[in-house]
């Protein structure tokens, strides 16, 4: 079970993506993330926190980073994982912007479909102000 949205970004992927490492800064263009931070480099295998700004903190682990293209981070919970997916795409002398989000395990099922309507709203949002910021920062 997942979700998607995309934005077309008139800025370099570098300077998104410096905006995906400044981790503690997520909160700036993320309205559902009250607090995010990592112990250790922006790689691999790093390990960190997020609070979104309805819940509880969750751990989460960056398990793909590719510099300028994107990065991917899990965060798992008994009985359910939540997959975050960052994509940059080069489109002409623009780039597009793509977040998914996954929810696997046994919960998945049951509150998958709930937090997938609340992402449906908020993500074309956080996309927005993350265009916002990346395009501002010329």
């Amino acid at each position: 079970m997942h979700t998607e949205h995309s934005i077309t970004v008139q800025a370099p992927a570098a300077r998104i993506f410096a905006l995906y490492e400044n981790v503690a800064g997520w909160h700036l263009w993320d309205p559902d993330t009250r607090q995010a931070s990592i112990a250790g480099p922006f790689a691999v295998g790093t390990r960190g926190s997020l609070t979104p700004t309805q819940g509880r903190t969750v751990p989460m682990l960056i398990t793909q980073v590719q510099a300028d293209a994107g990065f991917t981070v899990e965060a798992r919970i008994p009985l359910l994982c939540m997959r975050f997916e960052h994509e940059l795409q080069p489109v002409g002398g623009a780039v597009r912007v793509t977040h998914r989000v996954h929810f696997s395990g046994l919960l998945g099922w049951v509150i998958g479909p709930m937090m997938i309507r609340r992402l449906n709203h908020g993500l074309p949002i956080t996309l927005d102000n993350l265009r916002r910021c990346a395009e501002a920062a010329r």
